[in-house]
């Protein structure tokens, strides 16, 4: 049974391409593992550069849209599955519940809404899935110092960010994601002392 991995990205490609190069990347890596996606649905920026390579590899993209932003015209056209939801809460719901695992790639608030949302799940025992980011021309460096930062000022405990895979080869993330054994977080977001 093929994996389903929730992608959280950007509308926006960035100035640089090799955003979106990478991103083709990874779409062939896990297309070559016969995962299928979920995203956002949207057919401009890193998530349509995710889709249209994975639809042109004849991969199953599943994309995920609030009804709200359907009129918005970016919606892409060429799903084989699409879910519309009623808010933005409902479609992070209905998108993790499907998923088997989770890619944060480059993005804005809306990706590190959901990045920070889903490793609170996580934190919190809701879920077993592997939690990864992409880090592309090291874009999330900057995250991830700030992560550390909270596990120095006692904040966060270091096994919670031990949980955050931070990867910027696709192969080696694909490769990762599909080889991952779930743990249980077992209390450990308590902070005691």
């Amino acid at each position: 049974m093929s994996k389903k991995i929730l992608i959280y990205c950007g509308s926006s490609k960035g100035h640089n391409p090799v955003y979106a190069e990478q991103v083709v990347k990874l779409a062939q890596a896990l297309h070559a593992h016969g995962c299928q996606v979920i995203f956002g649905a949207g057919s401009v920026g890193l998530m349509g550069v995710l889709a249209d390579e994975f639809l042109r590899l004849g991969g199953h993209a599943i994309g995920v849209i609030p009804q709200f932003m359907e009129p918005w015209e970016v919606k892409h056209k060429g799903l084989p599955e699409l879910h519309v939801t009623d808010t933005m809460h409902t479609r992070k719901a209905l998108m993790a519940d499907m998923a088997d695992g989770v890619i944060a790639m480059p993005g804005g608030f809306g990706t590190l809404d959901e990045l920070f949302e889903i490793l609170t799940w996580k934190q919190l025992d809701l879920h077993e899935m592997p939690v990864s980011v992409f880090n592309i021309n090291g874009y999330f460096d900057h995250q991830l110092k700030q992560i550390q930062h909270m596990v120095d000022e006692g904040f966060l405990k270091q096994p919670n960010m031990d949980a955050l895979q931070v990867e910027s080869d696709p192969d080696k993330l694909a490769d990762w994601i599909m080889a991952y054994q779930p743990e249980k977080m077992e209390k450990k977001w308590i902070y005691v002392g």
